[in-house]
């Protein structure tokens, strides 16, 4: 019995020893111990994965290699976040100062506005209604500045109904516009008086092209000093608006390359008026929505910024007031010539590193306005007049890097005369119509009205004769053979030509008896043929762009007011509503006209496309027009303002009965693209402002 129980507790105690201690009890090298430790139990293999623990605590080298590596991408991820994320303040954990945000809300509020009346400055050329429109945003403007100076005396409950009033004067403004632009709409949708809406044509394009932005894969030449340069930079680009014109088109395109080519590539939009929000996302180019402080710490970080228009000095202005260094990382893309931008830019133009200009007379005018106010610079202008993007030069049919096997340059022509075809047959246009078109926004500084006046003009006066030279020719006995009248002719022409005499007298000699007054449905109208008696072309006239957020209403129902009291004219006007998608516009055309008045067109981007299509361009004798446009040999000029209504209702009849003088001109005004205004040339000099405006690695 005692052994019994004896052996029971050693029994015992021999099995909690197994189970507990498991051999540590024993020496390692006992027998005891391996006995004990013989058999794969958990214990052993939880002895194995101590094993591999040690090993790797052996290993400090990859110890080390994680622990850089989770710390590289913890910084990484909070570095990501700061430059991008919406909600710093809550990102790091404090909430910051409502009065804070309300200031900043009030601030970003007056830009706004600011914005806003940039763009609703018109010429003087406008009418009454017009100066309304700008006088009841100046009331508006003055109120809020009054508002803005005296903040630091509001009282608590004014702070905190501050969003209410501005959300409420916000959705009054675009109210305003939406209901402008939806009058537009409908005014030329709905009553034909004014002419036919037609477009957009985008599907069209795609279908008849088989091609669509959307396939681009990248434009960017990864061997040219461009790619080089940009690769990896990190790059601020500097919007005032988004409505679809030139500057801020060029500078999408502009972001669009600098994606292409490797750069991380941040948009400040001052003002999202206008339609290309849509088309920065499907290029995926990332818009900053705050235009204060988040802008700021972006564009410190980046290597460079580039603001796209004068329009952009109050952010230049707030940018270097927070950080005073920047001035010398920004490149300031100026593309208007008009004083009152210069004045609302000038104090700020001595402090950025660098200007870049369109023009050569865009550059000395504002070179002229800086001595005028002894401002001085802190580098010498740059020069970089725009170019013919690649998909409108793939379209065109000019060698670019969207062309592929199936899609040459020789077989976009193809497809280019298929698309002409199919875009004005949608336009109910047929080989007799001679469609002029002018793509632009539509205000008084654009011309609209002064090109439907000489349109009006061309359709109904006979020819005007003024030059000595063809009054003689007209004194011509009527009993001379008409042989030698045709020689008397073709050598006033020539001599014309030789003389380089003005417009009025080198399109004369062309009209006469060229003109017979036939009677159609017991109405007098006008059929006329040219030399070989063949019957000419009818005028047809194209103006956009309907719905654009740059038009001016009022000029626009003047137009309108035009086109009802000129009921033939009106038959003879198409409209097109804004978009990007203009190669079938271009494709359908036989003749571009540039109207601008004033100073004349900064440098006209639509001017170089135009000349891509093979179109002639009549444009005004000024500005940049007249550095892109070779009289009669591009195009012909004509002067601005009611004296050059005239000359461009003769050059428009020269045209009409030429039409081998238009194809002519369209071949030199391709060779002349060909030469100076492509991608690779703009590029060409960008690479010299990058050079010197970007920080180095």
């Amino acid at each position: 019995m005692e052994e019994r129980l004896s052996k029971g507790p050693s029994s015992l105690r021999q099995g909690s020893l197994k189970s507990s201690l498991s051999g540590r009890s024993t020496p390692k090298g006992s027998p005891t111990y391996r006995r004990l430790n013989s058999s794969r139990t958990p214990r052993r293999e939880a002895r194995s994965g101590a094993g591999g623990t040690q090993w790797f605590r052996s290993n400090r080298v990859v110890y080390w290699l994680l622990l850089i590596t989770l710390w590289a991408y913890l910084g990484f991820y909070v570095q990501s976040r700061w430059a991008h994320g919406h909600k710093k303040e809550e990102f790091l954990g404090f909430n910051g100062d409502p009065r804070d945000k309300l200031v900043d809300a009030e601030q970003n509020t007056r830009r706004d506005l600011l914005t806003d009346d940039s763009l609703v400055a018109v010429n003087n050329i406008t009418n009454k209604t017009q100066v309304h429109v700008d006088r009841k945003i100046d009331v508006i403007l003055a109120k809020k500045g009054n508002g803005f100076t005296s903040r630091k005396k509001r009282s608590k409950r004014r702070r905190r109904n501050l969003p209410k009033v501005r959300d409420k004067l916000k959705a009054k403004t675009n109210t305003e516009s939406g209901d402008a632009e939806g009058q537009e709409l409908e005014i030329l949708q709905k009553n034909s008086t004014f002419g036919l809406l037609v477009g957009p044509f985008g599907s069209l394009e795609d279908r008849v092209l088989e091609w669509s932005p959307e396939k681009r894969s990248g434009t960017c030449d990864r061997k040219g000093d461009f790619a080089r340069l940009v690769w990896s930079r990190r790059l601020v680009l500097v919007f005032h608006e988004l409505s679809m014109t030139g500057a801020p088109i060029s500078m999408m395109e502009l972001a669009t390359e600098f994606l292409s080519c490797g750069a991380t590539v941040s948009a400040v939009v001052l003002s999202k008026k206008g339609g290309l929000m849509s088309e920065l996302a499907r290029r995926r180019i990332k818009v900053i929505e705050d235009r204060a402080d988040l802008s700021f710490k972006t564009a410190m970080k980046a290597d460079l910024v580039i603001a796209g228009s004068a329009v952009c000095a109050s952010w230049i202005d707030q940018y270097i007031a927070h950080f005073p260094a920047g001035g010398s990382q920004i490149a300031w893309w100026i593309m208007e010539n008009r004083r009152e931008y210069f004045d609302r830019s000038k104090l700020v133009l001595h402090r950025v590193k660098m200007l870049i200009f369109l023009s050569e007379l865009q550059s000395k005018q504002w070179l002229t306005w800086c001595q005028e106010e002894n401002i001085k610079l802190r580098s010498q202008p740059a020069l970089v007049p725009l170019a013919v993007n690649d998909e409108l030069a793939f379209v065109a049919g000019f060698p670019c890097s969207l062309n592929t096997p199936s899609a040459s340059s020789v077989k976009m022509l193809e497809k280019r005369q298929l698309l002409r075809d199919a875009a004005r047959k949608e336009m109910g246009l047929t080989d007799n119509d001679m469609l002029v078109i002018s793509l632009s926004s539509i205000n008084a500084g654009k011309g609209q009205l002064f090109l439907l006046e000489s349109a009006d003009l061309a359709m109904n006066e006979d020819p005007l004769q003024t030059g000595s030279e063809v009054k003689k020719s007209l004194d011509i006995r009527q009993d001379q053979p008409s042989l030698s009248v045709k020689h008397h002719l073709r050598g006033l022409h020539q001599k014309s030509r030789n003389l380089d005499v003005s417009s009025t007298n080198l399109r004369l000699f062309t009209s006469v008896n060229t003109t017979n007054a036939v009677s159609i449905n017991g109405t007098h109208r006008r059929k006329m043929y040219d030399s070989k008696g063949a019957q000419e072309q009818a005028l047809k006239i194209l103006i956009g762009s309907v719905g654009s957020k740059s038009n001016k209403i009022p000029y626009v129902k003047e137009i309108l007011s035009f086109l009802s009291q000129h009921a033939k004219l009106s038959e003879s006007v198409l409209w097109t509503p804004a978009t990007t998608r203009v190669a079938s516009l271009y494709s359908a055309a036989d003749v571009y006209v540039m109207n601008s008045q004033g100073l004349g067109e900064t440098f006209g981007r639509v001017t170089v496309e135009a000349m891509a299509f093979g179109l002639p361009v009549l444009g005004t004798d000024g500005g940049g027009t007249k550095e892109i446009v070779e009289h009669n040999v591009t195009g012909l000029l004509h002067p601005m303002g009611h004296p050059g209504t005239r000359v461009l209702a003769e050059n428009l009849r020269f045209l009409l009965k030429n039409l081998n003088a238009r194809k002519q001109m369209g071949m030199e005004g391709r060779k002349m693209v060909e030469r100076k205004y492509l991608k690779r040339h703009m590029y060409k000099r960008f690479v010299e402002v990058l050079t010197k405006c970007m920080r180095s690695k």
